[in-house]
């Protein structure tokens, strides 16, 4: 029976890069996130098109506690149990401590963190009813190392690694791994915009805006690559990895080693 992998803001970015890493591995996918219709059926095809299982989507508001509990209830009973959980969704707002909005700091926290939770407490029943569970938390290197205006988001992130290991702990008798991969730059459409905000406001080209984003925080000078957190992610679902939990993998081109 073909296992069921969960992927949380899996449109676009990280999250679709991810989706299609475990569909080569032979996972049915449930898709989520948000996006205008076309490019949710494009990730749906992507997907579908290197998977040997149609993929799903749920189109669920993961700031929505009761959203999410229906959501994966209706799963759980027309697809059977989650195997592998990964919790990609996130946003971002910056702004200095004092001046940051309090609407925006409750979407932040709910979307980056408290969704985490719910889908974790909610997949783990079936998790440990079928002695198998592969929980992956896409953090950031914000939950290792803080960032000036990022109040909410470094708050999140840091907390979702304390989540992670908290669940590790749990869970290390069980055959199921909880563990966090933490990105650096890493080229999205996300960074696309922040890449074409700094080229126009130091008048230079978009490939040197590039350039000057890596070099304040990215040693190595290169963006980390959606493909690469998709085959971290997969290694981490096999046997080889079964003894590694509660961690919190830097993928930053040496940005947490400084």
């Amino acid at each position: 029976m073909t296992q069921l992998a969960l992927v949380t803001g899996s449109t676009s970015g990280i999250g679709l890069g991810i989706a299609m890493s475990l569909a080569e591995a032979g996972y049915q996918l449930i898709l989520n996130g948000f996006g205008e219709p076309e490019v949710i059926d494009q990730a749906l095809a992507d997907v579908g098109a290197v998977s040997s299982e149609s993929p799903l989507y749920i189109g669920t508001d993961l700031t929505q506690p009761r959203a999410i509990e229906l959501a994966l209830s209706e799963i759980f009973e027309s697809e059977g149990s989650v195997s592998v959980l990964v919790n990609n969704a996130g946003m971002q707002f910056t702004a200095p401590v004092d001046e940051f909005p309090v609407d925006k700091w409750d979407q932040i926290i709910a979307l980056n963190l408290s969704a985490a939770f719910h889908t974790i407490r909610l997949c783990l029943p079936g998790m440990k009813a079928q002695n198998f569970g592969r929980i992956i938390n896409i953090a950031s290197v914000h939950g290792l190392v803080a960032s000036v205006n990022k109040p909410a988001y470094v708050a999140a992130k840091h907390g979702l690694i304390g989540l992670t290991k908290a669940t590790a702990l749990e869970t290390a008798e069980m055959n199921i791994t909880c563990n966090a991969i933490c990105p650096g730059w890493t080229h999205t459409p996300l960074i696309q915009t922040q890449i074409e905000n700094r080229a126009s406001d130091l008048n230079i080209s978009i490939e040197d805006g590039g350039r000057a984003l890596l070099a304040e925080k990215q040693p190595s000078k290169e963006f980390v690559t959606t493909d690469q957190l998709g085959a971290l992610t997969r290694f981490l679902c096999t046997d080889a990895a079964s003894q590694i939990t509660g961690a919190s993998l830097p993928v930053d081109g040496g940005w947490t080693a400084q």
